[in-house]
Formats: structure tokens, sequence, C-alpha cells
């Protein structure tokens, strides 16, 4: 039962761990354990049940495995996890190469642009999706978790407050959005005006990016994908958010 469950979460691209009891009581008994601390299977007379849930969350967060003692148990948890998704909401110039270096790392990459002129695949031949829609109308529909990265590239108001706001209800690894300080902080009173949670647009990063000290599109794109790598691996560094 254990492997149909582990087959259908694999084919929907799903975040989930896998417990094996090692040694103990229970020995050889898999189960799944998800983010959110739901299972699949898990032993039900266990005293170490809710510490094993909360410690496989704690590596799904951390992208991580391990074998885990509980008393005369060890358990051996293993994170499985669907590729990084990264979402550019905006096909501008900047976002060529942020798309290609996310390629490298091994993302799968979206572009989201509802101007057609930009989201072409003449643009962006190596991309594994391009819509071209607007922001708000396709966010709603796209998976966004927490392997989710998100960067708006658009730098308008007319682009970012809406997409901002449907990403309100989501729940991705990182949203960063491009604009000066000044910029943003407009923004953001705007977005708190339409009753947006000040919870969430204290998690945008903006204006978007290590500060590297570049200019170039290029330059840009290497600051933002430095910054994705560091809010990945838990790691700081030069962030140009706001205070």
């Amino acid at each position: 039962m254990w492997l149909k469950t582990v087959s259908e979460n694999i084919a929907a691209k799903k975040i989930f761990a896998i417990a094996t009891v090692v040694t103990g009581a229970h020995v050889g008994a898999k189960w799944v354990i998800y983010p959110d601390g739901a299972t699949d299977g898990a032993p039900a007379d266990a005293d170490w049940n809710a510490q094993v849930i909360t410690d496989a969350q704690a590596l799904l967060a951390a992208e991580r495995s391990e074998t885990r003692t509980y008393g005369d148990a060890e358990i051996f948890i293993e994170s499985i996890l669907p590729p990084p998704r990264l979402i550019v909401v905006g096909g501008v110039h900047t976002a060529i190469p942020l798309s290609q270096y996310a390629k490298i790392l091994g993302f799968h990459v979206t572009i989201v642009d509802g101007r057609g002129r930009f989201a072409t695949r003449e643009r962006f031949p190596h991309v594994d999706e391009l819509i071209v829609e607007w922001p708000d109308d396709v966010i709603p529909r796209l998976q966004i978790d927490a392997m989710t990265y998100v960067v708006i590239l658009t730098h308008d108001p007319k682009f970012d407050l809406p997409a901002l706001k449907a990403l309100s209800a989501t729940k991705p690894r990182y949203i960063g959005a491009m604009g000066s300080r000044e910029t943003r902080r407009q923004h953001m009173a705007e977005l708190r005006a339409q009753g947006v949670p000040d919870e969430f647009l204290k998690t945008v990063y903006g204006p978007v990016g290590l500060d590297l000290g570049g200019r170039s599109p290029e330059e840009t794109a290497l600051a933002i994908i430095a910054q994705i790598i560091a809010v990945r691996h838990g790691h700081g560094g030069g962030h140009l958010q706001l205070d």
C-alpha cells in the first residue's frame, strides 16, 4: 500500500518523507510523512510517532535525509523532493540569464507574462513552461509549495501588485521582487491598503538579490539566483531586503 502511495506522490510531484524502522519494534515498517504532519500508514501504537513526524518535517525543510534514534528504535527518514521550481513573472531581459542559471542548477523553470512579445520561445527556448497569461490569473492554478521560488521582474505596479496579492494565498519557499527600495515601500503600502497581511509582505525579498554590486542584466540575474540558493540552504549574505 505504501508503495502505491509513494508512486502517486512522485507522479504528482509532492513533497514527502519515507520513514523506515531499521531496528527495534516494528522493524521493516515504512510510512509516509508530509510537510504538514499528515501521515500514511504510521504505526498506531509507537510512542515515538510524534517525534518522528516533527523530525521528518524539519528534514524536509532542510532537504536532508538521516537515520535517527528513538529509544530502542532506529528510523531512517528519507526526504523525497521534486526538482525545485522557479517561477519568473515577467519575460524581461534579466529573465533570460536568470532562467539559464536556474536550469543549470536543476530547477524546473516557468516564465509567466501576459505580453506575448516578451514570453516567446525565441527568447526562452530552454525553459520548461512558457505561460502567456496575466500573473494573477495563472498563479492560483500553479503548484506552489515549499520547493517553489518566485521572482517578479516586471517592475510595474500593474503586474507586481496583482501578482503579489495572488501569491499571498500561497506558501512558496521564496518570493523576490524587482524594484528600488522606495518603489518596494510604495508597493507594500498599497498592498497593505488592499488587505494583504503584513506577515506575508515581510517575507518578500525586495529589492531582489544579494548585494553583489552588479549592474548588467546578467549580473543582476546572478545576484538573484545567488539569493535563491542562499535561502534554499538557510544561509545569509548581503540581502538587499527592506529594513
